[in-house]
């Protein structure tokens, strides 16, 4: 396994992370109809979360698995920066609880920057 692919690798798996950390992961899996929008990021269909979780995770460990060519160009962190600045984070849980879920959210955009940068050069 190329350093590429062996560096994209932890990185997906941050995400992976992160998203549990976020509790935003979902055990049960969209409709078949909402996962083959068209649009980028299924933005008709899905939220960012769930297009992170059940598109694209799973292509890119696919392409990482089978040893096909990787993207040559990513831009994923903007729409996470832009999903999480529109994302209110008003609970009834303690300060700290939503400062933990900001902090969770930039580490999530932390990995995603980093996939980007990997990807593109």
């Amino acid at each position: 396994m190329s350093d590429v692919r062996r560096q994209l690798t932890i990185r997906l798996f941050a995400v992976e992370q992160h998203l549990r950390d976020l509790d935003v992961w979902s055990d049960s899996a969209p409709s078949p109809e909402a996962l083959a929008s068209d649009q980028p990021f299924a933005i008709d269909t899905l939220e960012f979360v769930e297009w992170l979780q059940f598109i694209f995770l799973p292509r890119m460990q696919d392409l990482v698995q089978r040893g096909a060519p990787l993207p040559a160009a990513c831009g994923i962190a903007p729409m996470a920066e832009e999903y999480f600045r529109g994302l209110s984070i008003a609970r009834e849980d303690s300060i700290a609880r939503g400062q933990s879920i900001e902090a969770n959210a930039e580490q999530l955009i932390a990995a995603l920057t980093a996939i980007d940068r990997l990807l593109s050069g």
